[in-house]
């Protein structure tokens, strides 16, 4: 994931700063060296670096932190603003036309995901906006890349305007407008040519379509695997084109990150959205301080609550949750959750983004293999009817016959019957507002706090949630 070893290093440059009561000069500059090598292997712009560093390192040899009870917690709250700052501060919309369609052109070099990210963003709007987009098929150099514009179409059910590779861009450009206008579509997404550097043809190429097609949003895609070299490929398009936004791809490979700190400062672009995955619906709005809060790994509740409000069906929810209530939540339903978690993304990812555990040592080498999931599927696929609807019937010869069934270690059954029987208990406890025993998950720190904070935050909205059902239920029976 990106941010990962970025992340590592800002918690050993903390680690120092938070066993110390007081802190001193020598100790901010000792932690300064530390954020700075760490950004510089992160593959940040070095000027980036030296302004950041120059930034914080005033604020924290202020003498309200220095002389404060808690300078380490003061310190990482300055390096947190800074980043969130660095990154743009907050997230940008889409530039939307006063009048249909609003034009956005993709632009990019090749390798960059430019073809997949046009197919995310058509389907993104489709599913937040009920948008009715076209993609207008513009890129006739590279081999194939009209067809695979066509069959991203073809899957999301979104039409693609194209002319063949025979035919100037420019052209092609001008007559998928006028099809939009027939179509009266909302939103038009031009998928341009690449190279594998930027040259004079292609440039001039991209200018005319600009002048012809006057877009809203001139959206540069970058891959944030290239490192520094993104902010050179960022500055180059812009000084040409003046780009309104840029897409960051591939941020879940193994990457540095360099990029997303950099781009915003370098070019005064905003960072728009955010590619992890190539399923079309791995694209993400980029919020600076969620990414802020994550590199620093203090979570990122907003994020978690943003795809489980996607991912979670309100009528579905809402009957588990009666079944909290009844306490009969069974296999069935656990198996829909477990269908529900794993459209949310990444496992080891989400667990990332709940404060307190993206740095917790039990978690450190924790991964989640697919297969495990289909594991646990065939498990309880090897259940009777019954057996799921009622899990105290799983005797020992129950489950030695269900080990069979299924293929799997006697071993591995007994555990997913524990661990459902714990989450069975703990979301029981949820749904009345009983937190107690959930705190020690949190750990201690900032992290802990910043854990402790969402959980009771939960509980008030429990507790809330709960006054209002009593009252409704009161004034049902008055009437």
């Amino acid at each position: 994931m990106a941010f990962e070893g970025l992340s590592e290093r800002l918690q050993k440059a903390f680690s120092g700063l938070r066993r110390k009561g007081k802190v001193s000069e020598d100790d901010v500059r000792t932690a300064m060296r530390e954020i700075r090598l760490a950004l510089l292997e992160a593959d940040v712009n070095f000027g980036v670096v030296k302004d950041f560093i120059k930034t914080v390192r005033e604020q924290a040899l202020g003498a309200e932190v220095l002389d404060s009870l808690t300078p380490a917690q003061q310190i990482i709250k300055i390096v947190n603003d800074e980043l969130t700052k660095t990154m743009g501060e907050a997230a940008v919309p889409l530039n939307k036309s006063p009048h249909i369609p609003t034009i956005i052109m993709m632009v990019g070099l090749q390798g960059a995901g430019k073809t997949t990210t046009v197919g995310k963003l058509s389907n993104y709007l489709k599913e937040n906006e009920k948008a009715r987009p076209l993609l207008i098929a513009a890129d006739i150099y590279r081999p194939a890349a009209v067809d695979q514009l066509k069959t991203i179409g073809e899957q999301l059910s979104v039409p693609v305007f194209d002319m063949g590779v025979d035919t100037d861009p420019v052209e092609i450009v001008r007559q998928g407008l006028a099809q939009a206008a027939l179509q009266h579509n909302d939103y038009v997404i031009i998928d341009t040519a690449g190279r594998l550097q930027i040259d004079e043809k292609l440039m001039t190429e991209l200018a005319n379509i600009k002048e012809l097609a006057h877009p809203d949003e001139i959206l540069l895609v970058v891959d944030s695997m290239t490192g520094q070299a993104a902010t050179e490929v960022a500055q180059g398009f812009n000084d040409r084109l003046d780009i309104t936004g840029v897409v960051l791809t591939k941020l879940d490979g193994d990457t540095r990150g360099g990029a997303a700190l950099s781009i915003r400062q370098v070019t005064g672009k905003p960072i728009k959205f955010i590619g992890q995955g190539e399923k079309m619906d791995a694209l993400d709005v980029f919020y600076p301080d969620r990414m802020a809060n994550r590199i620093l790994g203090m979570g990122d509740m907003l994020t978690l609550i943003d795809k489980a409000q996607k991912n979670y069906d309100q009528k579905q929810a809402a009957e588990v949750a009666e079944k909290m209530r009844t306490n009969t939540f069974d296999f069935n339903d656990f198996l829909d959750q477990m269908d529900q978690v794993a459209g949310m993304g990444n496992f080891e990812d989400i667990i990332k983004m709940i404060p307190g555990m993206a740095n917790n040592p039990a978690l450190k080498n924790f991964q989640m293999n697919p297969k495990d999931i289909d594991h646990m599927k065939a498990i309880v696929y090897s259940m009777t009817a019954k057996e799921r609807e009622d899990p105290d019937l799983l005797n020992p010869s129950r489950r030695r016959r269900i080990a069979a069934g299924s293929g799997r270690p006697i071993v591995e059954v007994n555990r997913l019957i524990k661990q459902f029987n714990q989450s069975k208990k703990m979301m029981t406890q949820m749904y009345k507002g009983n937190f107690s025993g959930m705190e020690g998950m949190m750990g201690n720190g900032v992290q802990g706090r910043l854990g402790k904070m969402a959980m009771n935050r939960m509980v008030r909205q429990t507790k809330k949630n709960k006054k209002k059902r009593l009252k409704n239920a009161r004034n049902f029976k008055s009437q």
